[in-house]
């Protein structure tokens, strides 16, 4: 019999996400053809083929990335997370989109306390469980690694950045040194899909127990920059 799984806590929960987040940004930069084919190795996560950059430069600055995105969602200000690419003439073409408003917030003292939760009906609720979100993240995974079917051809030369939409009663994470850059918002939500400029294509939700998010693409038209985002 495998040993009982240690209780979630709100730190583990974060880490989880991020681990999935840094492995999607290094899939999108494979299917979407921002840097060559050969630039990439196999790997596996979730029990799935994956590309990971073989660069250093390119795996530092999307570990970096990855790390201040973590630090806002601790903060539990985070209600959007999306890789964002451009042109070369630095227009934005289109995004990948993790909706994370529904994460639980947590104050700091208690990150590593473990999260319960009572249902309704006065039973324990499954905070976290494990086999059912390594499946759910695997499926989004394979809908990821297929966007480049979804999508038009980018032009040559295209380049991308991380983004971080902040929920309306945050406050601009704005200490020194800044990883972040303060923009405009760049795109309408997901509910305002039917906006003219922007084509959007739902990838796939999660739920799985407190871990609830939504991904989805954007293809975008006559976009000005925006998002407050770490850019590469």
């Amino acid at each position: 019999m495998p040993p009982p799984q240690e209780p979630p806590t709100f730190r583990m929960f974060v880490t989880a996400f991020t681990d999935f987040l840094a492995v999607a940004i290094h899939t999108i930069l494979y299917e979407r053809q921002i840097y060559p084919a050969t630039a990439f190795i196999s790997a596996k996560k979730y029990n799935f083929p994956v590309r990971q950059n073989r660069h250093p430069q390119v795996c530092e600055w999307i570990n970096d990335a990855v790390n201040a995105v973590e630090a806002e969602l601790f903060k539990g200000s985070v209600e959007r997370v999306a890789v964002v690419i451009y042109s070369k003439q630095a227009k934005p073409l289109e995004r990948v989109v993790f909706d994370v408003s529904r994460f639980p917030v947590v104050p700091s003292a208690q990150f590593d306390v473990p999260l319960e939760r009572v249902e309704a009906d006065g039973s324990q609720a499954v905070i976290l469980p494990r086999v059912d979100l390594e499946e759910q993240l695997r499926a989004t995974m394979s809908r990821l690694s297929n966007c480049g079917s979804t999508l038009k051809t980018l032009p040559p030369g295209c380049s991308f950045t991380v983004a971080i939409e902040l929920k309306a009663a945050s406050a601009a994470p704005l200490k020194h040194p800044q990883p972040w850059v303060p923009a405009e918002r760049q795109s309408p939500s997901y509910d305002e899909a039917s906006d003219a400029h922007t084509h959007t294509v739902p990838v796939r939700s999660v739920a799985a127990g407190e871990m609830v998010f939504e991904t989805w693409l954007e293809e975008l038209e006559d976009q000005s920059p925006a998002g407050l985002s770490d850019s590469f």
